[in-house]
């Protein structure tokens, strides 16, 4: 069985399922990313997402070891650069990581050039497939990534806009120039957005239309799960009249969906939850286990799974290829039976049926996971 493709543009065909690596060099060691690789790309996945960043939780330390571990399976095994796709994020502010550049502080020109260059060099690759602003720049003076979010862009769990919190940023014409420069030079192919909203998506295609040195984003990587719907609130319209693909990220919910954490013995001591509890602000807000409403949709998620007779991971990587604007979906694994259990399922159907009964929890309990 072998994973299904889907032209996402001109000459760029990437699998259903995206491996994410941002466990690479931290959960992950070099030999067992190296087995992980091996795995996925026998199986038919062709397509990879990583972030200068990566890994998470973010340090010093291991900053850019995920795109270094990417980069030294493609020179091992030998692969030739047109059978895999390679995409890979620019950091946008943050202010706390100050070993990216001091910050970074913006995502202007000279961020964004000398983080294609850094990527690259990292990778050992001469081009990125995909180069995608990881966050906005309007939505500075946030901690950190995958940490307390207070900025005015609402994301990584946040859901309303804040007026007040607004501030000068970062033209988004000196971003689109900085990375047209670099489809110029052949550093990148395509580029995209990751965590935007419809007013930033609308804004990148309004002035990659009006000057033809700018490049048109093909796709936004935003949050997509049966926990985390809120693409389909105001993202969706635009991006089917615009034909703007989505990279659906996190679409197990941190391994929630899986029902592990909801196990008699609370999931292992491994899982992401646990093992970084503490460090990883991201997973124990957006994704809090305390949270009364995630664990009452979840559970029902995981019945309507034992009804049908279906794999929980099934139920949730199917439900996200079932969208139609859905290219593929971002997942993450640190053991070869997780890699197993998404690739399995990423041919399963969902009857009307289940759709159905899918919708009926999401009624219930719409976006407890945002």
């Amino acid at each position: 069985m072998s994973v299904p493709l889907f032209n996402l543009a001109p000459n760029l065909t990437v699998s259903r399922l995206c491996l994410g690596t941002m466990t690479f060099g931290e959960q992950n060691s070099l030999p067992q990313t190296l087995r992980l690789l091996d795995q996925a790309f026998d199986a038919g996945i062709n397509f990879f997402d990583s972030a200068e960043m990566y890994p998470v939780p973010q340090r010093a330390e291991t900053q850019g070891k995920s795109e270094e571990y990417f980069g030294q399976w493609v020179r091992k095994r030998k692969i030739s650069r047109d059978r895999v796709v390679i995409a890979t994020k620019v950091a946008g502010p943050s202010g706390q990581m100050s070993w990216i550049r001091d910050g970074p502080k913006c995502l202007d020109a000279k961020n964004i050039t000398e983080a294609v260059d850094g990527s690259l060099k990292r990778l050992q690759m001469d081009h990125i497939d995909l180069y995608q602003i990881h966050w906005p720049d309007r939505s500075r003076h946030f901690k950190v990534l995958h940490s307390c979010v207070s900025s005015y862009v609402p994301m990584f769990g946040e859901t309303e806009y804040d007026p007040v919190r607004q501030f000068s940023s970062v033209p988004i014409e000196e971003q689109l120039d900085a990375l047209g420069r670099a489809v110029d030079a052949g550093k990148i192919r395509y580029i995209g957005l990751s965590n935007e909203t419809p007013y930033g998506v609308m804004k990148f295609l309004h002035f990659a239309e009006n000057n033809v040195c700018y490049p048109k984003i093909i796709s936004v990587q935003n949050s997509y799960s049966l926990l985390c719907r809120t693409f389909d609130s105001g993202m969706a319209e635009c991006c089917h009249h615009e034909r703007i693909y989505l990279l659906g990220y996190s679409p197990l919910a941190m391994g929630i969906l899986s029902g592990k954490y909801f196990a008699s013995d609370g999931a292992p001591s491994d899982a992401r939850l646990n093992l970084f509890k503490g460090r990883y602000s991201e997973g124990e807000s957006r994704y809090s286990l305390a949270r009364n409403t995630l664990k009452l949709a979840t559970m029902e998620y995981l019945g309507i799974a034992e009804k049908y007779g279906l794999h929980p991971v099934s139920l949730a990587i199917a439900f996200v290829l079932n969208h139609p604007l859905v290219a593929s979906t971002v997942f993450g694994v640190t053991k070869s039976w997780q890699l197993e259990e998404v690739i399995s399922a990423c041919n399963v159907e969902l009857t009307s049926e289940i759709i159905a009964d899918i919708n009926k929890v999401h009624a219930k309990f719409p976006n407890p996971c945002p």
